[in-house]
Parts: structure tokens; C-alpha cells; sequence
């Protein structure tokens, strides 16, 4: 995970890494690049083509929990351009898990100074509110760390979705 995707620095920490790149290409001929290069039989990739969105998926055999998805969109630009906008990231379904499991602690972490303060403003015992408020922002941060892992453990698939991507724009 030495070298950002893009060249953009931002991305080396970003769980999502994001892009947007400009070509002289119509959409529809950009979007027929994808379709074809993904109905070849060569091609190892999973993918669906939903109007202008297209979505990169690496094959079910090297599949794992933290395999990233390629989210691509191409629209009309200014100018004649067409722009591609792309998102490197986990599935779908793993970031709204993590993102359902941070709203939680967030509740949580509300619920908790409530009743802190409550509990506090009564001058009855506080100890377990004031525990949970200095452990929640903990387990906040080893949520980011584990999503750093989990983006290190896909970080070869991004690539290589990445490479392909850019293989099937530049013909």
C-alpha cells in the first residue's frame, strides 16, 4: 500500500479511494470499451453495467471479505469531455456493515454521556458511564484501524481492478 492510487496522497488513508479523470471520448463509446472488454471470454472479472455505472468486481475464486469493488461512472462533461468518476472500496454490503456498526457507537456514545451527566448532576455513581465514554471513542479508533487493515488485505485487488480499468480506457 505504498503507492496511492492515482498519484493522490488523500487516498492512502481514505477506506474509499476516489478519482475523476477526463476523456475526449463520447460515454456511450467509453461504456462499449467496458462492455466489450468485459464479454471477452479472457476477461477474469466480475461486472454489472447499470446505465452510465459500471461495477467491478474481483473474480468469486480469489474472493475475501475485504475484496474491494470498483464503482465507475462515466458522464457528459463541459466542453465535449466525457468525465469518469471511479470509487475503490469495499463491497457494498461491508461498508454499510462497518458504517451501521459506527452509527452505534455513536448512539452509544450519546446514550452514554446522558446518562453520565445525569448521574453526575445527581451526584449518584457514574463510574460505568464514565468507563463506557472512554472506551467507546477507543473502540472508535480500532474500527478505523481494522478498516486500514481490511483496505491493506484488498489493497493487490485494487490494483489490479485499477490496471484494468485503465487498460480498457486507454484502447
Amino acid at each position: 500500500m505504498n503507492q496511492p492510487i492515482h498519484g493522490n496522497e488523500i487516498n492512502k488513508i481514505l477506506l474509499k479511494p476516489r478519482f475523476k479523470m477526463e476523456f475526449d471520448e463520447t460515454p456511450e463509446e467509453i461504456l462499449n470499451k467496458f462492455k466489450t472488454n468485459l464479454e471477452d471470454r479472457t476477461c477474469k472479472y466480475c461486472s454489472k453495467l447499470s446505465g452510465n455505472y459500471v461495477f467491478l468486481d474481483v473474480p468469486l475464486e480469489e474472493a475475501h471479505f475485504w475484496s474491494p469493488q470498483l464503482q465507475v461512472e462515466v458522464i457528459k462533461g463541459e466542453n465535449n469531455k466525457t468525465v469518469v468518476k471511479g470509487i475503490l472500496g469495499p463491497k457494498p454490503q461491508v461498508w454499510t456493515f462497518f458504517m451501521f456498526i459506527h452509527f452505534v457507537v455513536a448512539v452509544a456514545f450519546i446514550v452514554f454521556f446522558v446518562m453520565f451527566y445525569v448521574n453526575w448532576s445527581l451526584e449518584k455513581d457514574f463510574q460505568f458511564y464514565k468507563y463506557m465514554l472512554i472506551g467507546l471513542p477507543i473502540f472508535w479508533i480500532i474500527l478505523y484501524f481494522v478498516g486500514q487493515s481490511g483496505k491493506k488485505l484488498g489493497y493487490t485487488q485494487m490494483v489490479e481492478l485499477d490496471e484494468f480499468m485503465m487498460k480498457t480506457l486507454k484502447k
